[in-house]
């Protein structure tokens, strides 16, 4: 039996809802649901990013850009969701038991089970990739299990949850997606830029928070809207995004990618007007940010790794 993240206290594992009859084996679309392939676009993206930004060519390396977006995506992120829900299947009893996990739909402890498959598939598919990509994909994978396990759990904390979640989807995919294309590693300026990008990402995270607030707080997870309120995390959150591509856009302007800080400096312009509804109802209007918002923060990821590539 897992414990919360008050160690004071066991929770029971959450029993499916009423009426609904536990299965003994998980179908296919509910693996695939629990691997939740639209939280795969942010470390594909980043991973795109990477690519670009290296300023090489395919020449031959079609297969390794193929394979290192199934392992930023598919693979380690997807990963992360499995054993994220396996040890939040007591918060999402209370926030979303239609999950597939609290619904019982993946019973008994095959939610852990596919989470430990994932993790040696994605660490054999990392070996086929190189060197560098592999020990990429181990350090994905640590912090995949670190963030949402025992007896780390960094997600039980609002400041360094958020923050290793920015790192690893928007920075580790980015740094892989650069390797990959380069075969050695990335230039000064693109680890600069990445982790502006990962820093400002934290913002993002913060804002998924929002969700998960009642469930946070019953179980004892500190997440800062718990800990500071939504208004106050909310204003957090678009600061971090802010400042981050506030000193891309500086950076850029030195290094002489003059366009690529134009555009970048245009689309956080974008954001700052978007942020006033944010503000006036963080809890309501989080999900509408997320579409709005954050699109333009990854577009100018874009426009950044454009200019760093030679491309623009």
């Amino acid at each position: 039996m897992d414990r919360s993240v008050s160690s004071t206290r066991v929770v029971p594992d959450p029993a499916p809802p009423p009426g609904v009859r536990p299965r003994s084996a998980p179908r296919p679309r509910d693996i695939l649901e629990l691997l939740k392939p639209i939280t795969w676009f942010p470390p594909m993206w980043a991973f795109m990013c990477g690519a670009v930004s290296s300023g090489a060519g395919l020449d031959g390396r079609l297969w390794f850009v193929a394979g290192g977006v199934l392992l930023a995506g598919p693979l380690v992120c997807g990963t992360s969701q499995a054993v994220n829900d396996w040890f939040d299947r007591h918060v999402d009893a209370i926030n979303e038991p239609q999950r597939p996990i609290p619904s019982g739909r993946i019973p008994g402890r095959w939610g852990l089970y596919i989470a430990i498959i994932a993790t040696l598939i994605s660490a054999g598919i990392g070996w086929l990739l190189g060197p560098v990509v592999f020990v990429a994909g181990l350090v994905g994978l640590a912090f995949a299990w670190a963030y949402s396990a025992p007896p780390l759990r960094f997600k039980a904390n609002g400041w360094l949850g958020p923050l290793v979640c920015g790192l690893t989807y928007e920075g580790l995919s980015w740094f892989t997606g650069a390797a990959v294309m380069l075969g050695s590693m990335p230039s000064v300026e693109v680890v600069i830029v990445l982790v502006m990008y990962s820093l400002g990402a934290h913002g993002i995270m913060v804002l998924n928070d929002f969700k998960a607030v009642e469930g946070d707080r019953q179980t004892g997870l500190t997440s800062l809207p718990v800990v500071m309120g939504v208004n106050v995390a909310a204003r957090l959150a678009c600061t971090t995004m802010a400042v981050a591509q506030i000193v891309v856009v500086a950076l850029l302007a030195i290094w002489g990618f003059a366009l690529s800080a134009v555009i970048v400096a245009a689309v956080l312009l974008a954001q700052i007007a978007a942020m006033p509804r944010l503000i006036r109802d963080p809890a309501k209007n989080a999900p509408w940010y997320n579409g709005v918002g954050v699109t333009l923060y990854v577009l100018g990821m874009l426009a950044a790794a454009l200019g760093l590539g030679g491309y623009i």
